[in-house]
C-alpha cells in the first residue's frame, strides 16, 4: 500500500502557480462541446475529475485535441452530440455526472452515465427532480443513485428553487434550459459559484441575475471562444493554511481565480487574523484573477455556519485541520452535505484529528476542533478513505505536528490535484532567505 511521509517543516516559502480551476475547467469543456466552432481552453485542469468530463464528451462525439497544458474542442452545437455506444464513465466526479445530466436531458437519445463506487453512493435526486419537471425521463438505482439512465428530448422551461444551495444543481438546470423554449429561472438565496452563468454570457447566451434569480433564455446559439482558466483557489487553500501553520513562512500564489463567489475563504482567513492580501487584480474571460500574498501569523479561529458553510464547502476539510493551530479552534455547523461527499468528511475528519491528538466534538451537521490550548498535534497514520481533500488537509496539518505523519493511499489526490505533493516539496525545499 502506497504511503506518503510528512515531516515537521521549519519554513514554507516561495512563488507558486496552481493548476487550472476545476469548476471552470468542467464548465468550459461542456459548453465548448455545445457551442459551434473550435474553442481553445488554456490551463485546463489536469485533475482526474476534469479528465472524466473530457472522456464523457469524447464518447458523445466531441473532437478534443490536447495542446500543451490546454485543449481544443470542436463544438457540435446544441443538437450535435451522438448517442454513446456504452455507459458514460464520470469516474469520481460529481460535477461531471450532475452537469452532464442537464446537458443530456436535452438530447434526442437515451444515455446512461455512472462512475466509481464512491460516486454511485452520492445523491442524484437533487438534479433528477428539476430535470424531470422539465420533461426528461430519468431512471436511477433506488431512484437516487447512479447509474442514471437519461432519455432526453423536448424540454420545457421551469421556475425552480433548489432545496439545497448547490452550484451543481443550478448548473444542471441551466444546461437543460439551453434546450427549452422560453425562460428558465433558478432561485438561490445563497449565491453559489456562478462560473456557469459567466461562461454562458461570454458565449453569447442571454442570461441575467437579479434579486437572487438567474434567468436564461432558451435555444441560444453558443459561440466558440478562447478561455484562460485561472489557478484553482480551492487548491490554494491548502498552501495558505500551510503558511499559517509553519513559522517563518511566506508565499505568493500567482494567477489565482478570484471570482467573488469563491473568495469567501480569503475573507474568512483574514477575519481570523491571517495577513492575506490580493494584488494584480484583473478580469479575463468574465472571471477575476489576481495574486494572493500571505505570511505566517497567529490566527484566532472561528465559527462557520449557515450561508458561510455553503460558500466554503470545498475548503471545510482544510479549515477543520487548521483548527488545532488557531487560538480558539474551528467550529463547522450546517454542513450535512459533507457526509455525502467523496467520503463522510465529518466522520473522517474527526477520526483522523483524534489520531493526531486534537480535541474533537462531532455533530450530525458538523464538527468542533479545539485550538492550540489542547497541545501540539502529534504525527499519526492517516486514512483519507480515498478522499483527495482529506489526504491534502492532513498532509498540511502534518507540517506542524510533532513527529512523522503518514498519509495512506496518497494517490487519491490525483482526483483534483495530481502534482500536489510535488509542489508541496518544492516549497519546503525553497531557501529560507527572504
Amino acid at each position: 500500500m502506497a504511503k506518503r511521509r510528512i515531516r515537521p517543516a521549519k519554513a514554507f516559502r516561495g512563488i507558486l502557480t496552481l493548476p487550472g480551476d476545476k469548476s471552470i475547467s468542467h464548465r468550459s469543456a461542456i459548453l465548448a462541446a455545445l457551442a459551434e466552432g473550435k474553442s481553445e481552453i488554456f490551463n485546463y485542469s489536469p485533475s482526474a475529475d476534469c479528465e472524466s468530463t473530457l472522456r464523457c464528451l469524447r464518447a458523445l462525439g466531441a473532437n478534443i485535441e490536447e495542446k500543451g497544458s490546454g485543449i481544443i474542442i470542436e463544438g457540435k452545437g446544441l443538437s450535435g452530440w451522438a448517442k454513446p455506444r456504452k455507459t458514460l464513465d464520470a469516474g469520481n466526479s460529481g460535477t461531471t455526472i450532475r452537469l452532464l445530466a442537464g446537458a443530456l436531458a436535452g438530447q434526442n437519445f437515451l444515455a446512461e452515465i455512472s462512475g466509481d463506487g464512491s460516486l454511485r453512493r452520492r445523491p442524484m435526486r437533487r438534479v433528477m427532480e428539476p430535470l424531470r419537471q422539465m420533461g426528461a425521463k430519468i431512471e436511477a438505482r433506488e431512484d437516487e443513485f447512479a447509474p442514471l439512465k437519461i432519455e432526453g428530448g423536448a424540454l420545457r422551461a421551469i421556475d425552480y428553487a433548489p432545496k439545497v444551495p448547490s452550484a451543481q444543481v443550478k448548473s444542471a438546470v441551466l444546461l437543460a434550459g439551453l434546450f427549452a423554449e422560453g425562460e428558465t429561472i433558478v432561485h438561490e438565496p445563497v449565491h453559489t459559484r456562478d462560473h456557469t452563468e459567466l461562461a454562458l454570457r461570454e458565449m453569447g447566451a442571454a442570461i441575467t441575475r437579479q434579486d437572487g434569480a438567474v434567468r436564461l433564455q432558451g435555444r441560444p446559439k453558443l459561440k466558440a471562444r478562447q478561455v484562460a482558466v485561472p489557478g484553482d483557489i480551492s487548491a490554494a487553500t491548502f498552501f495558505l493554511a500551510a503558511t499559517l501553520i509553519v513559522p517563518d513562512s511566506e508565499l505568493i500564489i500567482q494567477g489565482v481565480g478570484l471570482n467573488p463567489t469563491r473568495t469567501t475563504i480569503l475573507d474568512f482567513l483574514a477575519a481570523m487574523g491571517a495577513p492575506v492580501s490580493v494584488v494584480a487584480l484583473a478580469s479575463r474571460d468574465g472571471e477575476l484573477t489576481g495574486d494572493v500574498n500571505v505570511h505566517h501569523a497567529p490566527v484566532k479561529g472561528g465559527k462557520i455556519s449557515g450561508a458561510l458553510t455553503a460558500r466554503l464547502i470545498d475548503e471545510l476539510p482544510m479549515l477543520a485541520a487548521l483548527g488545532p493551530y488557531t487560538e480558539g479552534g474551528i467550529e463547522i455547523r450546517d454542513a450535512k452535505e459533507l457526509r455525502v461527499k467523496e467520503s463522510d468528511r465529518i466522520a473522517v475528519m474527526a477520526e483522523n484529528l483524534r489520531k493526531m491528538g486534537a480535541e474533537v466534538e462531532e455533530f450530525p451537521d458538523g464538527i468542533r476542533v479545539g485550538g492550540r490550548a489542547a497541545g501540539r498535534l502529534r504525527g499519526a497514520t492517516i486514512d483519507p478513505h480515498e478522499d483527495h481533500r482529506i489526504a491534502m488537509a492532513f498532509a498540511i496539518a502534518g507540517l506542524g505536528a510533532e513527529g512523522e505523519t503518514v498519509i495512506r493511499d496518497p494517490h487519491c489526490v490525483a482526483i483534483s490535484f495530481p502534482n500536489f505533493f510535488e509542489l508541496l516539496e518544492s516549497l519546503l525545499k525553497a531557501p529560507n532567505e527572504k
